[in-house]
């Protein structure tokens, strides 16, 4: 394992062990389809994920909103943690980077469930293996990182397929997936490296520093967040689709050997 991708999987493995980070899935469509639902589009929505049985300007609303209000809470968390003494309430600066990743990866678990993802937590609602790979790759996505975009496409094409109610173990953890995960991860692992020494330079510089963070965070994290969710958007409807037409094609084949 290279130095780059133990400092990404330490980060991680810190913002995932913050409270509050895994989202319940049944619980959030819940909640955020209940305004503007049926109960019985809800309910499909829930169980077999929202594409194709919710409007499209609904699941980018929510979406939208989401966004918004984690825009607002990492804004204001990298504006406190960039004044004098913000370090020392978490320590260090890899807490730092673990609260703000801990608003990315609650950010990315909902969008990726408006847009029909299956549940990245187990029965007992821990995070699989294949979840916390996942999480690397929404990162990755929201970097702009090329590799990351092609799992993603590979992701919702599988969830598609399968309808499956909790993401697949191997989906991300063997196979041609799996070295494309630890290539995104090493690449965030190098992005850290250097983010860390930008936060450490701009706190030298009293309250400049913590309004500096908070404008860096702002004009980074909107962008990024919603460059995710449209790449969750069109990989999911493209796969959506691809699936009815494999589906009516099947259908005409048999019309044609019965006609």
């Amino acid at each position: 394992m290279s130095k780059e991708t133990e400092i990404w999987n330490k980060v991680l493995s810190a913002a995932i062990q913050l409270p509050g980070v895994k989202v319940n899935r049944d619980s959030f469509l819940q909640e955020k389809l209940s305004i503007y639902c049926t109960g019985s589009q809800m309910s499909l929505a829930v169980e077999k994920g929202t594409i194709g049985n919710v409007d499209e300007k609904v699941l980018d609303e929510i979406a939208k909103e989401c966004i918004k209000s984690h825009t607002i809470q990492v804004t204001a968390l990298s504006t406190a943690l960039g004044m004098p003494g913000g370090l020392a309430v978490l320590g260090s600066i890899p807490g730092d980077l673990a609260q703000y990743y801990y608003h990315v990866f609650v950010l990315s678990q909902k969008l990726a469930y408006i847009y029909g993802y299956p549940d990245l937590c187990d029965e007992n609602g821990a995070f699989t293996e294949s979840a916390k790979n996942l999480l690397t790759i929404f990162v990755g996505v929201m970097g702009g990182v090329i590799a990351a975009n092609k799992v993603i496409q590979e992701i919702a094409e599988q969830a598609q397929k399968q309808i499956v109610k909790r993401l697949p173990e191997y989906a991300l953890t063997k196979g041609i997936l799996y070295p494309l995960v630890k290539q995104v991860a090493k690449w965030i692992g190098i992005s850290l490296t250097k983010q860390s020494f930008a936060r450490g330079v701009s706190k030298v510089v009293p309250f400049l520093g913590g309004l500096v963070s908070g404008g860096l965070t702002y004009y980074t994290f909107k962008p990024q967040a919603k460059k995710l969710m449209g790449k969750l958007k069109t990989t999911m409807y493209l796969a959506y689709e691809n699936k009815n037409k494999e589906e009516f094609d099947s259908t005409d084949e048999v019309k044609d050997v019965n006609s």
